[in-house]
């Protein structure tokens, strides 16, 4: 074999093997090799195992001198393009008003939206460089990025339109999704909607592949299930996957509806009961927790100790928005996992490498094994676990993404 570049020194290598989604106990089973090394060429992964059973050729050899290496993280789950902010939300919420009130007054989500449409679409971009740049930077090498802010179908498709140009401006690979966030206040402008979202919005963002999914925010202060249901179906006809926001505050069907309709993930879950969990764990449907929702609303946090131990396939997300979760690191994010949704941290990092990628319907990547993507991550340390034991400082040296070293600033450079 003769490989474009060998990476070498490397003091632990750590990850999940084979492509499919890891479930219960299989959550903590990870593969650990000691002093490895893995050769690449045409940007994936050509080989890997002990540095001394490497007897071929390589244009180029990298000494990470005892680092530990791991697959990069997979963020399944951010809204990183938007325009204003939610600062007065956040004070609003120190002095003790609710979530649902200042949604229900017209804050919230609702800020967001009114000062999203008003953005011109590359300010929208602009506003979007540094949040990936950062996310990259905690080692998140592929990221989803839903719409939702938009509010109307050339809204909409204005932000899937800036999330496509922003696959061409960072390092990161990016996947875009369809949020149909909230409805309209009026119940004749909300029917009004569904039906330009299922005529006009999910067709033209098919036709031209500005997403891979539709998701649809359930709740009571959001869209119901046979409303959710009806805009699932027409995803699904138009050959989109679908995903739900669901049970964050309360449990109305989501839960059942997204595995009825073999969602890819239903996300959020910080009010999903032992019914809803049970379902989740007897299903192909992953259960993504986003810790920095319940660290930045002061709610209960998902119980993902629950959902593993019911025998779930659990995905962990940083969920990056203004409103509900200003988390811009995906190692923080796997970091409270364990802290708050009782992860142990080999769950933790299975649910951010395979299992988020399976929460995308991706698996050419997430681990370190032949014929995956080269993309992974290279520690301070020399200890694989300081990836989710560190706080408040980044535990990620290196990030490299398709064989490539990832600048700080978030562009690729060839080594």
């Amino acid at each position: 074999m003769h490989a474009d570049q060998l990476i070498t020194g490397i003091a632990q290598l750590v990850t999940a093997q084979g492509p499919h989604a890891r479930r219960g106990t299989a959550m903590s089973e990870l593969h650990l090799l000691p002093n490895a090394a893995i050769a690449i060429s045409n940007g994936r992964i050509a080989w890997v195992g002990p540095e001394h059973d490497w007897h071929d050729t390589a244009k180029a050899t990298v000494d990470l001198q005892g680092a530990a290496v791991l697959p990069g993280l997979i963020d399944p789950h951010t809204h990183a393009v938007w325009a204003g902010n939610r600062l007065a939300d956040f004070e609003a919420r120190a002095r003790g008003a609710t979530y649902e009130e200042m949604l229900a007054a017209g804050g919230g989500i609702r800020s967001t939206v009114r000062s999203t449409a008003a953005a011109p679409q590359q300010e929208l971009i602009a506003l979007a460089t540094p949040r990936i740049a950062a996310l990259v930077r905690s080692g998140a090498t592929t990221i989803e990025i839903k719409s939702g802010y938009g509010f109307s179908v050339a809204a909409e498709l204005a932000m899937l339109e800036a999330i496509a140009a922003l696959t061409t401006q960072t390092s990161a690979r990016i996947l875009a999704t369809l949020l149909i966030h909230i409805p309209p206040t009026d119940p004749t402008e909300r029917r009004t909607y569904i039906e330009q979202v299922c005529t006009t919005l999910i067709p033209i963002a098919a036709q031209r592949h500005l997403a891979s999914a539709v998701d649809v925010f359930i709740e009571r202060e959001a869209w119901h299930c046979d409303e959710a249901e009806t805009i699932f179906a027409c995803a699904q006809h138009h050959g989109l996957a679908i995903k739900l926001h669901s049970d964050q505050f309360h449990s109305i069907g989501g839960v059942e509806l997204g595995i009825r309709m073999r969602a890819l993930s239903v996300d959020h879950l910080e009010a999903a009961g032992p019914t809803q969990i049970n379902a989740l764990a007897a299903s192909n449907t992953i259960a993504t927790v986003l810790p920095g929702v319940s660290l930045h609303l002061g709610i209960p946090a998902a119980n993902g100790r629950s959902l593993i131990d019911a025998g779930a396939a659990v995905a962990v997300a940083t969920d990056l928005n203004p409103g509900s979760s200003p988390l811009f690191s995906t190692a923080a994010a796997l970091a409270l996992a364990v802290r708050s949704n009782g992860l142990t941290p080999q769950e933790a990092l299975t649910a951010g490498t395979i299992n988020a990628a399976c929460a995308l319907g991706l698996h050419d990547r997430g681990r370190l094994e032949p014929g995956c993507l080269a993309d992974l991550l290279v520690l301070h340390s020399n200890d694989w676990r300081d990836l989710l034991y560190t706080l408040g400082a980044n535990p990620v040296r290196e990030v490299w993404i398709g064989g490539r070293k990832v600048q700080p600033g978030g562009t690729k450079v060839t080594t």
